[in-house]
């Protein structure tokens, strides 16, 4: 294997998105460990130099000047995960309450404020995608492609559908559809009451793509997904008719690795959809019309976050940019926790939230990009996106723990 082939793979691991999908498995949970797919041993990088390592190697944390304090409030077990942790799952946020789910079936309910458990239930079924809510559903996916969906209040499970493959993103709800995308490129528009299949839009997935699939951003009148095409799409929420195509990025290369161009989950801001892609672009795009605004080559395992008329992006070196919201043109890049496998970037007031692979948590000033704040949240690392309703914070960690925190300015 060449040293690039290996520094992407290494990459890969380091991201958290720490799988493969090949088409050729697609009748069997559709899933390849990068570990399968290549082969190197131990030795492999015995020959590196000191200077290639550290390109590799987490960069070392620096000492901060601190303005500002990550207090925590509560702490819970969300339960039981035996196997690697998933990014796919991540906390969610519904009328008072969060939701956490662990892989092995686990959901559970506190309110925002005390931490007090709401309610708690165990499903037979192994996770790999959510926690979903709204319409007063909780929707999570399994491996073999089931979609649950639970009561937001009481826990109690109210229907199930199979769906063609495995589920890896969060469903969305709204009103009266309830929108799912599955690992082979499908994104199912389900009836929030029963289940019952409303309609489809199917996509041709690459032979290769990232383990995992853009959730679906939905208003009233539309659902904007992305996929591992490098497409862009708006659908009518209520028929599933495609209403416009953007190309957000294009394969080059000659392997099929080097072709992946998996677009992550799109946002919205002041009427615009913003989204990222792995070794693709960044771009802005009209919500009505898919009309590109702006766009710039980029590459992020990860969704932007917007905030304040700014973009800020986490790259697949973990360097932090803040990009002006018109125009797309970078006016800060922090470098300071390069190969931390940091989460999806986090908007909290004037800060910007990541935490990383360690199971740091860091707040950076949205106007410098300078790091005013950090906490251990636990030694096992965070993998999954952070959530907020302005106020606190919800972390998930790799050890099954939900912590709430809220951030103090220091006097």
């Amino acid at each position: 294997m060449n040293r690039l082939v290996c520094v992407l793979v290494c990459a890969l691991f380091l991201s958290g998105c720490s799988w493969l999908w090949n088409d050729e498995n697609k009748g069997d949970a559709g899933q390849a460990e990068v570990s399968e797919a290549t082969s190197f041993d131990d030795d492999a990088f015995d020959d590196t130099d000191e200077e290639e390592q550290a390109e590799i190697e987490p960069k070392d944390l620096e000492s901060i000047d601190a303005t500002v304090n990550i207090k925590k409030i509560w702490r819970k077990s969300i339960g039981s995960s035996e196997e690697v942790y998933l990014p796919t799952l991540h906390p969610a946020l519904f009328d008072g309450y969060v939701y956490a789910a662990s892989n092995q079936g686990r959901i559970s309910a506190w309110s925002i404020d005390n931490g007090k458990r709401l309610w708690r239930t165990d499903l037979d079924s192994p996770l790999t995608g959510g926690v979903g809510v709204g319409a007063g559903l909780v929707a999570v996916g399994t491996s073999k492609g089931e979609l649950i969906a639970l009561d937001a209040m009481t826990g109690e499970e109210l229907w199930r559908v199979s769906l063609s493959s495995e589920i890896l993103s969060a469903p969305t709800a709204f009103g009266e559809m309830l929108v799912a995308q599955t690992q082979d490129g499908i994104v199912y528009g389900l009836s929030v009451a029963s289940g019952e299949e409303v309609w489809r839009y199917i996509v041709e997935v690459p032979v290769l793509t990232l383990r995992g699939t853009a959730a679906p951003l939905m208003t009233e009148r539309l659902v904007i997904t992305g996929f591992a095409s490098g497409k862009l799409v708006a659908l009518n929420s209520a028929t599933g008719a495609l209403l416009w195509e953007a190309k957000l990025a294009t394969g080059e290369g000659k392997t099929e690795l080097e072709k992946m161009v998996d677009v992550n989950s799109p946002v919205m801001g002041d009427g615009v959809v913003y989204a990222t892609s792995y070794q693709g672009r960044a771009g802005a795009f009209s919500r009505g019309t898919g009309r590109e605004l702006w766009a710039q080559k980029s590459s992020s395992y990860h969704p932007p976050a917007f905030a304040r008329g700014r973009l800020f992006v986490v790259d697949t070196q973990d360097q932090v940019l803040r990009l002006r919201s018109s125009g797309g043109r970078a006016e800060w890049t922090n470098s300071d926790l390069l190969r931390r496998s940091l989460t999806p970037p986090l908007a909290v007031g004037s800060y910007l939230l990541v935490a990383d692979g360690e199971g740091y948590l860091h707040a950076l000033s949205q106007t410098d990009g300078s790091i005013v704040g950090r906490v251990k949240v636990d030694g096992d690392g965070v993998s999954v996106a952070m959530v907020t309703d302005g106020e606190t914070i919800f972390v998930q960690d790799n050890n099954d723990d939900l912590t709430a925190y809220q951030l103090q300015e220091k006097e």
